[in-house]
């Protein structure tokens, strides 16, 4: 099997295990709780958060109570790194690509900390996406320019032994789920 076909395997299992951590109740409760938390040590810095699709777990709770400037990332184009947003509360949104609404201010910022949607994770601190490449390329280019602290947001049921992985796949500093936190990583020696 190609690691394509790998990747599509995982984010079948993937999409179930999510929509069944979803539906039970208190999970999301208690993974913000954990992602306030962790975001305390970043207090100031920029953050990048996301607007939860389908049954991703919603970050925003733990967002909204972090002491700093936030934001949103944008799709620009298919094949190309994600732009921020200012975001607040307050802030005036608009539909925004595969479902998530963006803010309707154009500005743009560079995050600090960026937290992270995922369909499934290993505690190698890879991440399995939707296939897109977004975060990839993202993380990528903001690794170029400077410290940037990518963590991933998920229920502790969408861990899996191995996520497969390619040499563009970028990994996570830190995970953060209802269970727990988990950094640094050990290193997989067979990854790219």
């Amino acid at each position: 099997m190609s690691s394509g076909e790998d990747k599509q395997a995982a984010r079948k299992a993937a999409f179930v295990a999510r929509k069944a951590a979803f539906a039970t109740q208190g999970l999301a409760l208690q993974a913000n709780a954990r992602l306030s938390e962790v975001l305390r040590r970043y207090a100031g810095q920029i953050v990048a958060g996301y607007m939860p699709i389908r049954t991703e777990l919603d970050p925003r709770p733990a967002l909204l109570r972090y002491d700093g400037p936030l934001c949103l990332p944008v799709v620009e184009a298919e094949a190309r790194p994600l732009s921020f947003r200012p975001w607040s509360a307050e802030a005036e949104m608009i539909p925004g690509a595969f479902g998530a609404a963006i803010p309707a201010a154009t500005a743009t910022v560079c995050p600090q900390v960026v937290v992270v949607p995922l369909l499934a994770f290993d505690r190698h601190g890879f991440r399995l996406g939707y296939g897109g490449g977004f975060y990839d390329r993202t993380l990528e280019g903001l690794r170029q320019r400077g410290p940037v602290t990518a963590i991933g947001f998920a229920f502790a049921a969408q861990e899996m032994a191995r996520v497969p992985v390619e040499a563009t796949d970028q990994p996570l500093d830190l995970m953060v789920t209802e269970t727990g936190v988990f950094s640094p990583f050990p290193t997989r020696s067979e990854a790219p």
